[in-house]
C-alpha cells in the first residue's frame, strides 16, 4: 500500500545542490522585499540557487556598485533585466550585458531601452534577430507608423488581443509566450 500525501503533508525532494545563478536588474529597489522572501523561500528545495538583485538608482555613479553588478552579470545563469531606460542607468552595464547575453541560459530584458529589449533570449526566442514569422505578423498588426499616437486607449486594446493572436502561433511560440508573460 502506498500512501497518498494530503495537501498539508510536505514531501521529501531530492536536493538540488546544481549552482543556478539569478541576477536581476531594475531602477530602483521597489522588488528587494520580494527577491528576500522569494529566495529564502526558494533556497530551501534548491540550496544551489544564487539570487541578486541590483537597482540602478544605487549604482549609478557609484563605481563599487557597478562592478560588483558586473561581476554578478559576468557569472550569471539568468540575467532579468527591467526598466531600464535612463541612459545613467544602462549605459555602465550595457557592454557588460551584450558580451554575456550569448553565455548566458536566458536573458529577459523588458520595458527598458530599445538597446536593452533587444538583448532579450529566451530558448529560441531572440529579439535581436530580423522579424520573421509570427513576429512580422505582430508587427504587420501593430498598425502604420506614421499613424499619429492614439494613447492608451488603443495600446490596452492590441494588448488585450495579443495572447488570442499568440496562441495561433506554433513551434517555438512558447519561448515568445514565456517572454510576455514575464512582462
Amino acid at each position: 500500500m502506498t500512501l497518498k500525501l494530503t495537501s498539508g503533508a510536505r514531501a521529501t525532494l531530492p536536493i538540488r545542490t546544481t549552482p543556478v545563478r539569478v541576477v536581476i536588474v531594475t531602477m530602483d529597489t521597489h522588488l528587494a522585499s520580494s527577491v528576500q522572501r522569494v529566495h529564502s523561500a526558494l533556497k530551501r528545495d534548491y540550496p544551489g540557487l544564487t539570487l541578486s538583485l541590483h537597482a540602478a538608482s544605487e549604482y549609478a555613479g557609484n563605481e563599487q556598485l557597478i562592478a560588483r553588478c558586473r561581476a554578478d552579470i559576468a557569472c550569471a545563469d539568468i540575467v532579468v533585466v527591467g526598466m531600464l531606460f535612463l541612459e545613467d542607468h544602462f549605459l555602465p552595464i550595457l557592454g557588460d550585458l551584450r558580451a554575456r547575453r550569448d553565455q548566458c541560459d536566458a536573458m529577459i530584458c523588458m520595458a527598458s531601452a530599445s538597446e536593452v529589449v533587444k538583448l532579450t533570449r529566451l530558448g529560441q526566442f531572440d529579439m535581436d534577430k530580423p522579424a520573421s514569422g509570427p513576429m512580422a505578423l505582430l508587427k504587420k498588426l501593430r498598425g502604420n507608423k506614421e499613424k499619429k499616437a492614439t494613447g492608451g486607449a488603443a495600446q490596452m486594446k492590441m494588448l488585450r488581443r495579443l495572447p488570442q493572436l499568440l496562441r495561433f502561433i506554433p513551434g517555438t511560440a512558447q519561448d515568445v509566450r514565456a517572454y510576455f508573460v514575464t512582462l
